[in-house]
């Protein structure tokens, strides 16, 4: 339990989780948030489509509509930090510090169990460009235990809050089933440390893959900026600060990275964000699933794309 008289995370000087901690550490905030009904997870009923050689999952979840209406709710009470459920973050779903720059908490609408946010322990724009100190918490990570990471590029690209944050998501994405079914269609012996592209892929993207040895956080942001080039983004100066000239999603495991440029966020009134592009996609009711059944997930990525 936390000592309720502790200092206000955003205040008392970070103490880093030691490695091997991480996984345990989630396990047990979880149950003290859920325990103290501060989590709010949301049941679905997943659905499994078949489409241009990839099984996604289509977890069917009625009560989104409830999760958006409490951020409707929030972000009308209050002023200055209360807009912002990252600054301070809510104590029962403090996991821990990542690092000096970075620090993790559970997931608060959490449609998948075992997703953890990684926020800049002070303010920065979800739309300016990644960095060294983003990779290197992301990647402190990664290697506690089998995860996805993924950032959403902006609203655009499905993000929900305007303050930095990575997400990880413990894997599989969806019990007896590939961990990450996109997977399927990533070549597993393309050259290290090249950025190319998937030809199984119909929309336009990029990806790398990784070496067995841990990749330095220089190296990782080095890579992502390569990727951006890639696909036709680049850095915009602003405001004292260098922000992406469009919005994306980015996708990186221990072994790869897939970077992918956003278009539109909403197929009809299905909103797509980073894990769309991993195979994994949410819908409100059974009447959006019939939707994304019909026209297909493959289709669907490509339209909030841009197709090949």
């Amino acid at each position: 339990m936390k000592d309720p008289s502790a200092k206000p995370v955003e205040q008392r000087s970070p103490r880093p989780f030691k490695s091997g901690t991480l996984w345990r550490r989630m396990i047990d905030q979880s149950q003290l948030a859920l325990g103290q009904g501060v989590l709010r997870t949301i049941d679905t009923v997943p659905k499994f489509v078949d489409d241009g050689g990839v099984t996604f999952v289509v977890r069917v979840a009625a009560s989104l509509a409830r999760k958006e209406h409490q951020r409707r709710i929030q972000s009308q009470q209050g002023s200055g930090n209360r807009n912002n459920p990252f600054l301070p973050p809510e104590p029962a779903l403090f996991v821990g510090d990542v690092s000096s720059s970075h620090l993790a908490v559970l997931n608060k609408f959490n449609v998948i169990d075992h997703h953890l946010l990684l926020v800049t322990r002070k303010f920065e724009h979800q739309e300016t460009l990644l960095n060294e100190l983003d990779f290197a918490a992301l990647w402190r990570c990664l290697v506690e235990f089998p995860g996805l990471g993924f950032y959403n590029g902006g609203t655009v690209a499905g993000a929900s809050q305007s303050h930095k944050h990575l997400q990880l998501a413990a894997l599989p994405l969806a019990a007896a089933r590939p961990p990450i079914p996109m997977e399927a269609l990533l070549p597993s012996s393309a050259p290290i440390g090249h950025v190319g592209v998937c030809d199984r892929l119909p929309f336009r993207h990029a990806f790398v893959r990784l070496g067995p040895r841990p990749p330095g956080s220089g190296l990782l942001c080095t890579l992502y900026i390569e990727m951006l080039k890639s696909v036709g983004l680049h850095a915009v100066e602003r405001d004292n600060d260098v922000y992406q000239s469009g919005p994306y999603n980015l996708l990186a495991t221990n072994r790869w990275m897939l970077l992918v440029p956003r278009s539109d966020e909403f197929f009809d009134a299905v909103s797509i964000n980073g894990l769309g592009y991993a195979g994994s996609l949410f819908v409100r009711n059974h009447q959006q699933a019939a939707l994304v059944e019909r026209r297909g997930p493959m289709t669907i990525l490509t339209e909030v794309g841009f197709p090949l």
